[in-house]
């Protein structure tokens, strides 16, 4: 706890068996977490079963794969009905460190910040961290168009490391989302739209062979479906039809 506030970490786990652990282990070492809930979307290794091993954690299996953003849908559900204050999603394939983790929750549960982002182009080192050339570009073209369409300045919108209040949580209408992993940009698009301030944070980035990743052919379909949602909150802010994202 922090201030009192409970923290929960959900964990969207697929084929996550070699890496786990070492999350989990280094989440629990930062004193701060109350409960870990790992969502395993049909997993084909042994995610399920080790997770089960591991103390203060609920598992959830899916038993037929619901995609990265019905994943999320189910941590966040089942992390409010926990009692959640304060939820951070931490990918449970070690690429981004848990030890941000205190610090991203003591923003949230201050009440400084409703959402806080673990940022890989903050601090400049996410190519040294393994970051591939075409996907750092690539971010940072989405990332130019996205601010211009969504009126932000964040570094970046395509990291997995995010902090959420409660409250927060309890006002987008995640439903609406995707079940792929436009679902991200969607939430975020969700949350400029009611006009909360999105912090961020400097966060050193891992890649390495167990890392998940999308292939390049996913990672063009998930960059079409970024400018896809940023030009609909462009449209819906200047009135043109009705946007079913950002519907109340």
């Amino acid at each position: 706890m922090i201030h009192d506030k409970k923290i929960v970490v959900v964990m969207p786990a697929y084929n996550a068996a070699k890496t786990l652990r070492k999350t989990y282990d280094e989440v629990m070492a930062q004193g701060v977490v109350d409960r870990v809930i790992v969502v395993d979307d049909a997993s084909r290794d042994e995610t399920a079963a080790m997770a089960r091993e591991l103390p203060h954690v609920h598992v959830h299996v899916h038993e037929q794969n619901l995609g990265y953003g019905g994943n999320q849908k189910t941590c966040y559900r089942l992390a409010l009905a926990d009692g959640a204050d304060v939820v951070i999603m931490v990918h449970p394939d070690y690429q981004y460190t848990p030890k941000l983790i205190p610090a991203m929750a003591s923003l949230i549960a201050s009440g400084l910040y409703e959402c806080v982002l673990g940022s890989r182009i903050l601090g400049g080192g996410s190519l040294a961290g393994g970051m591939p050339w075409w996907k750092y570009v690539a971010n940072r073209g989405l990332t130019f168009v996205e601010n211009l369409l969504l009126g932000a300045k964040l570094s970046e919108y395509h990291t997995g490391y995010r902090a959420f209040s409660r409250d927060l949580l309890e006002r987008l209408p995640l439903e609406k989302n995707s079940d792929d992993f436009v679902f991200d940009n969607e939430m975020l698009a969700q949350i400029l739209w009611r006009g909360v301030f999105i912090a961020e944070v400097s966060c050193p980035t891992l890649y390495f062979p167990e890392a998940s990743s999308i292939n390049f052919r996913r990672s063009v379909r998930y960059g079409l479906g970024c400018l896809r949602v940023a030009l609909a909150y462009r449209l819906g802010k200047w009135g043109l039809g009705t946007q079913r994202l950002f519907a109340e």
